[in-house]
């Protein structure tokens, strides 16, 4: 880092790519927190989000239909902190869920808002300063997912996965389920905005199938990802339009929207290119996929080499996006993980467990796990030669 800063010094490098490098070391040394924790009051922890706007507050949904909001910010930080509860509702409040939160998301632009879906069949959409609901969509079977877009300007679309094959599309602005995008032929198990276009959807399904929308036009799906890119393997005999042979179970767009990561219950990680459709066959190994309800995965952002936090069993595996290369695996619960939330502003990880338990992942300053950076640095070696020599 110090030949960095003497680069930058220089005029050699520019500081987006000392920040990139420093971003870079930060995450590629997360380790499991020594000073921080948060309060833990919940059952299994199902569900985490960190909301866009101030990156404050860490919401949380439970097994036990509990919804929890913390403070996850501390200035001056002491030597040790426990982020407090700010608020939450119980099972035994009027308006709680019935039955096991399975997803919680803030509103993207601000804090005054956010939603949960559970398997009581029930999406609601909370008043944060009140703790009610302002509004709720009821549908006929549970839910497993549901997603908003970070970035639409154009349009207030919740997606939701149910135990239909249907995919139904709830409007913020008028409180109505405006329509249902039909093409599955089982279970919605996760749905996804893209990061990049404000009308393009993923949606993963227990057919064994990922399909990608354009929501203006419901009729068909732009495509079905296909694991063999149209060419049957020799050996199977699985349809060349499934993405995985066993249930899709997470999905998540990589930071620039270009790429989609699905996880599913052949223990199996993919990266997909999002303009063709095609299979990138990056090799990730083994991913053990033991759960059959949404997986939350993560990415990291604004690094050299962005990474993919993927919870599998009682860990969290970490892989490199395009290289498909193992960094590291972390441990530290004591039970399956169920969901993992990557905050961009500081480079840390939150994890939510079975155990009950939500911890914090954070750069380690001593510890360097970053990649070399002798090929970076090689590229601003000075080759020039004098004819005087």
């Amino acid at each position: 880092m110090l030949k960095f800063l003497n680069y930058q010094e220089r005029g050699i490098v520019s500081s987006l790519e000392l920040m990139r490098a420093e971003i870079t070391r930060r995450i590629y040394s997360l380790e499991l927190s020594k000073t921080r924790d948060v309060q833990r009051i919940q059952s299994a922890v199902n569900c985490l989000d960190i909301d866009p706007a101030e990156g404050k507050y860490l919401l949380s949904g439970g097994a036990d239909s509990g919804i929890a909001i913390y403070d996850i910010e501390c200035k001056p930080a002491p030597s040790s902190f426990t982020c407090p509860l700010v608020c939450s509702v119980n099972r035994s409040n009027s308006v709680a869920h019935k039955y096991s939160v399975e997803t919680v998301q803030w509103y993207p632009h601000d804090t005054g808002m956010f939603t949960s879906s559970a398997m009581d069949n029930i999406l609601k959409v909370w008043d944060t300063n009140t703790l009610k609901p302002a509004e709720s969509f009821r549908f006929d079977k549970p839910v497993y997912c549901h997603h908003m877009s970070q970035i639409a300007t154009k349009h207030c679309l919740i997606s939701v996965a149910t135990a239909s094959s249907l995919v139904t599309l709830c409007d913020l602005r008028n409180g109505s389920s405006t329509h249902t995008l039909k093409g599955h032929k089982s279970s919605v198990m996760a749905v996804q905005w893209s990061s990049k276009e404000e009308y393009l959807l993923a949606t993963a399904s227990k057919d064994n199938r990922v399909m990608l929308w354009d929501v203006r036009k419901s009729k068909a799906s732009l495509m079905v990802l296909d694991q063999h890119n149209g060419e049957k393997g020799a050996t199977t005999t699985e349809a060349v339009s499934t993405a995985h042979n066993g249930y899709v179970t997470g999905l998540c767009f990589t930071s620039d929207g270009l790429h989609l990561l699905t996880c599913g219950s052949d223990d199996r990680l993919r990266l997909w290119d999002v303009v063709t459709g095609r299979n990138t066959l990056v090799n990730y190994g083994k991913v053990i996929n033991d759960t059959r309800r949404n997986l939350k995965m993560s990415v990291s952002c604004d690094a050299s080499d962005d990474l993919v936090f993927v919870p599998s069993s009682g860990e969290i595996c970490v892989f490199e996006i395009h290289s498909g290369r193992p960094v590291v695996n972390l441990t530290g619960h004591y039970s399956r993980v169920n969901a993992c939330t990557f905050h961009p502003l500081f480079q840390e990880l939150y994890s939510g467990s079975n155990d009950s338990s939500i911890l914090i992942w954070e750069p380690e300053v001593c510890r360097d796990r970053q990649p070399d950076m002798n090929k970076k640095e090689q590229k601003y070696v000075d080759n020039w030669s004098s004819d005087e020599d």
